[in-house]
């Protein structure tokens, strides 16, 4: 039989032994009163880990977002973020339809940083035809750029000019521990100027749900509000918080693994001819390439589909491979040979 290996995401992570361990003997209440124990512990670790006064656990990294953006804005709003932002191409327009706020849209260098200059010309002078300009959106790893990093002097900077005109900073850091791995920094040190982070439990950090939401005390107040309102109070919901907190307190450290088999999945595509990448780029889990000219993304990632190396297509000619756990070197070294098989037998090259 045929190994499956699976790089569409490490969203397709599975819990650990230890994890499902924790989670059948979690003390568990009535979260949406604040008597889970369970929630409560993840939600105080991730405070403090983060650096912030408050922490609420969510279900998804899509709500932990929405719900930044309900608790900075009011409708009628501008938001500013990157062109290649999750929030902006992978969230179904939430903030829009349901935050009442309008996304202007900025472009992400191909680092994932935004221009100064360029947020600055994005802001809105105050003036009565014009909405208010209330938040930032940053985004760090950022997904369509590769996984890339936001260098810490970079967040600080974009911040204070962002707080210079009255605005807030949110980061969307769903792997914002492979991006403090890869600085070696501390995550706190990474959302030290940023008004609200949250971060994905069940991506790299292998727990099976869950985002948390990190912000100041009154911050947390409000969006804990806005989640009951979004259907998104749970109960019993400590058998969830405690594999959280299996992943926040084993899972974070081992992430390097991952962004040397990254590393070695690209060096090694940047071999195989007919290939675009950039390798030297890559620097967490991510890896974007395009596949030989004269094939589609969607073709050449189908053919390898039915070789048990699963992709995911990222529009245009962009082709993504995920590392994490359930991937190991071996692995990637198969995955390189069945790659180089099928682009050579597709271009006739053998």
């Amino acid at each position: 039989m045929t190994r499956i290996i699976d790089l569409r995401s490490d969203t397709k992570t599975l819990p650990t032994p230890v994890m499902r361990k924790a989670m059948y003997e979690a003390e568990v209440g009535d979260d949406v009163d604040g008597e889970d124990p369970s929630i409560n512990r993840l939600e105080n670790l991730a405070a403090h880990m983060l650096g912030k006064g408050a922490a609420l656990f969510t279900p998804s990294g899509i709500m932990s977002n929405l719900l930044s953006v309900l608790t900075h804005t009011r409708p009628g709003d501008e938001i500013v973020l990157g062109s290649e932002s999750h929030i902006f191409w992978y969230e179904v327009g939430g903030a829009s339809a349901l935050g009442g706020v309008v996304m202007c849209t900025v472009p992400n260098e191909a680092d994932g940083t935004i221009e100064p200059e360029n947020l600055s010309l994005a802001i809105r002078e105050k003036d009565m035809d014009f909405p208010r300009t209330a938040l930032l959106c940053l985004e760090n790893t950022h997904n369509r750029c590769g996984g890339t990093v936001l260098p810490v002097e970079y967040t600080d900077s974009i911040s204070a000019l962002a707080h210079q005109h009255g605005l807030k900073v949110h980061i969307d850091g769903a792997r914002i521990f492979s991006a403090a791995v890869y600085l070696g920094a501390p995550a706190s040190r990474l959302s030290e100027n940023a008004d609200s982070i949250c971060f994905c439990l069940s991506k790299n950090l292998s727990a099976p749900v869950g985002s948390i939401l990190c912000g100041s005390e009154k911050f947390i107040a409000t969006a804990r509000k806005w989640r009951r309102m979004l259907g998104g109070g749970m109960r019993q919901a400590g058998i969830l918080a405690a594999a959280g907190i299996v992943a926040l307190e084993t899972m974070i450290e081992r992430l390097a693994e991952d962004h040397a088999n990254a590393s070695r999945l690209a060096f090694g595509l940047a071999q195989i001819p007919g290939l675009a990448i950039q390798p030297e780029k890559v620097q967490t889990n991510i890896v974007l390439f395009e596949p030989p000219e004269g094939i589609t993304a969607e073709k050449f990632i189908l053919e390898l589909n039915s070789h048990g190396i699963m992709l995911s297509y990222m529009g245009g000619r962009k082709i993504r491979a995920v590392t994490h756990r359930m991937v190991n070197s071996e692995d990637i070294e198969a995955c390189l040979k069945h790659i180089s098989r099928v682009a050579a037998g597709m271009t006739g090259k053998q």
